[in-house]
């Protein structure tokens, strides 16, 4: 067993979780109790800094973690996962849209949780030993997607790539394109909404809302795509950072809750006429580099329930790719403020020039005279 210090760099996806949860997700062999025992010793450490299982973490920030300890001889023995059953093995490979020595790329469909959790016993974490390779590497999620939305899911083969991918998405490089469904139409076709996001008090984390003076900074591009009517949009969404349920949140609160989510949008979110009660929010693409060079660039196909939607409303599917992947998006408020500024010095300096050339005219004419 290796005795060297062990350095992680918080991920995108990992942005505003509680140290503990971080251990949780990505070294759960790790028990609380040594987490708590790592901190009380100095030896946890966020940035160089004592940490606490309950601070908060934020991508980028580098994370100092003793050594595994030693397995005591009189240990209990570590619970063995249950192997797979040949239908969950099929099901784990067919959904699989992506495969090279490095990566994988899922097609996760709804209803499916990423990881486990009280009472969530299906999930894809649980699933992706049907997809160990020959060297009997288990990959390793880099990121991931509410239970409830559907579409495009890497996955790490190697922890060289897992390592790759967190500092990509934690350098918010990687892209990612979601279509959704919305009630109603927005009166701008393509805008930035910028609205810090926190968990809601009394709830247990379970929900986010939109918290001005506590929330972290969270912004959303939006374009729409076609319209029904006024009845609801087809849009394009690309998360700019990647806050909890951030685009759930994101839409409901300027009016328009993605269709299904009874969560954020409560029963204005369902639409009749025969349009399903399941969430239309889908990981349609994603777009990161490759540690061996190059980019993966994968679109997953819609479920089932989004693309009957899609066709009751008369929208065509084809029309959703032809938008360009822009990098830079809608101006924000501050890049408008800034531009604003920078237009203001613009003429004032014009402005200044045309009195000076005013000035040397009058003086030219006087000394003529």
């Amino acid at each position: 067993m290796s005795d060297a210090v062990r350095l992680f760099t918080v991920g995108f996806d990992d942005d505003g979780i509680r140290l503990d949860r971080w251990f949780k997700r990505h070294l759960p062999e790790t028990s609380f109790t040594t987490v708590a025992k790592w901190a009380r010793t100095g030896q946890l450490r966020v940035d160089g800094s004592r940490a606490t299982p309950g601070d908060r973490i934020i991508a980028g920030q580098q994370l100092r973690v003793p050594p595994p300890e030693p397995v005591r001889e009189d240990a209990p023995a570590e619970r063995e996962r249950a192997p797979l059953t040949p239908d969950q093995i099929a099901f784990a490979q067919e959904m699989v849209i992506h495969r090279d020595p490095q990566a994988l790329v899922l097609n996760k469909p709804p209803g499916l949780a990423t990881q486990g959790g009280t009472k969530t016993v299906e999930h894809v974490d649980g699933l992706l030993d049907a997809l160990t390779d020959e060297a009997a590497s288990r990959p390793k999620l880099v990121h991931r997607l509410d239970k409830d939305t559907s579409g495009a899911l890497l996955v790490a083969r190697t922890s060289r790539a897992a390592a790759f991918f967190a500092k990509t998405f934690s350098g918010r490089t990687a892209k990612k394109v979601y279509w959704a469904l919305i009630v109603d139409v927005p009166s701008i076709e393509d805008d930035m909404v910028e609205l810090p996001i926190a968990k809601q008090p009394g709830t247990g984390g379970e929900k986010m809302h939109v918290d001005e003076e506590n929330g972290q900074s969270a912004r959303t591009r939006y374009r729409v795509i076609e319209r029904a009517g006024n009845r609801c949009a087809w849009v394009e969404l690309q998360p700019f950072t990647g806050r909890t349920h951030q685009l759930r949140v994101h839409m409901a609160a300027i009016g328009h809750p993605i269709v299904g989510d009874g969560k954020y949008g409560g029963q204005a979110s369902f639409l009749t006429g025969g349009i399903s009660r399941k969430m239309h929010l889908h990981a349609r693409r994603i777009r990161v580099d490759h540690p061996d060079g190059g980019q993966i660039d994968v679109s997953a196909e819609l479920p089932t329930h989004f693309a009957e939607s899609l066709a009751t409303l008369g929208f065509e599917q084809m029309l959703g790719d032809q938008l360009p992947l822009d990098e830079q998006g809608p101006l924000t408020r501050s890049d408008k403020k800034e531009a604003a500024k920078q237009h203001a010095k613009t003429v004032r300096k014009a402005r200044k020039g045309e009195r000076r050339g005013r000035g040397a005219d009058r003086a030219g004419e006087g000394r003529k005279r």
